[in-house]
């Protein structure tokens, strides 16, 4: 069978069950070969051997049971990073890439202490520290898997001053920093999203928190001003309905400059706010 053949018969079976049945026919078939996405348009015409089209449809199979390609590949690109996934993290998702714009936006000293909290794959700390050099970046999870997985994206990405350890959220950390940024479980538990897509198949202590999704993100909004420096700033990924929820918890805390930023969809995703320097932790 020939490249674009496969690719044409994937797309046509993952239609009903994917939204990006394109790209996921792509990725998979990618990864069966070996091969960038490129080289499947450079050899749109070349025949597949037995091998190739054996692993192709093992990995079709899975995903037409519903498993995230992000799982069967391995890997998922966010920001300028190609990371390594697993079962054991939340899968990257672009519409945290709002987090990262707006970090890079914020007047921060050059030579900023950094702390991703609930770090997951890496991904936020990593991104922050590709585009700043001078930052000292750090991230902790409470899962050793995670914190184990974070490490070898920031050897994957040679960004290895990226330091990872293990915390249950502010437990491990020490001093003050100039960016707190974390996305936390945020869904509630009877939220029908979670036996839906990609989820299904995502850790539920990365996804789930109590008091309707609000739990961490109150106890990291109570906590932060303990460890920011003065004018240090805390950015937080919530769920879209939550946004409003969140910069009062904000405000009450003492916060200012609250304000959320909206995701891809348009949807507010990100809130933050400032911690003054003339008021105590």
């Amino acid at each position: 069978m020939r490249v674009d053949a496969w690719l044409l018969n994937a797309r046509a079976l993952l239609a009903p069950v994917s939204e990006s049945a394109r790209l996921d026919a792509e990725l998979l078939l990618a990864c069966a070969v070996q091969k960038d996405r490129t080289w499947l348009y450079t050899w749109a015409d070349k025949e597949l051997d037995n091998a190739m089209v054996e692993q192709a449809e093992a990995l079709l199979a899975r995903r037409l049971k519903g498993e995230p390609v992000a799982y069967i590949t391995g890997e998922r690109d966010f920001w300028s990073l190609n990371l390594v996934v697993s079962p054991a993290t939340l899968i990257p998702r672009a519409d945290t890439e709002t987090l990262i714009e707006w970090a890079l936006e914020l007047p921060l000293p050059a030579n900023s202490r950094v702390v991703d909290l609930g770090t997951g794959t890496g991904a936020i700390a990593l991104a922050l520290a590709s585009e700043q050099p001078s930052w000292a970046v750090s991230g902790v999870d409470y899962q050793a898997d995670a914190v184990a997985l974070a490490q070898a994206n920031a050897r994957r990405n040679q960004l290895q001053r990226v330091t990872f350890k293990q915390s249950d959220w502010f437990s491990a950390v020490d001093g003050r920093f100039d960016l707190i940024v974390s996305n936390p479980p945020y869904i509630d538990a009877s939220d029908e999203h979670l036996s839906q897509g990609d989820v299904r198949f995502e850790p539920r202590s990365a996804l789930v928190a109590d008091d309707n999704g609000l739990r961490d993100l109150a106890l990291i909004i109570d906590r932060a001003p303990n460890y920011l420096k003065a004018n240090g700033w805390l950015l937080l990924e919530h769920g879209w309905q939550q946004a409003d929820a969140v910069c009062d918890l904000l405000r009450q805390r003492g916060f200012v400059n609250v304000e959320n930023r909206r995701d891809l969809a348009g949807q507010p995703r990100i809130s933050g706010g400032r911690w003054a320097e003339q008021r105590l932790a």
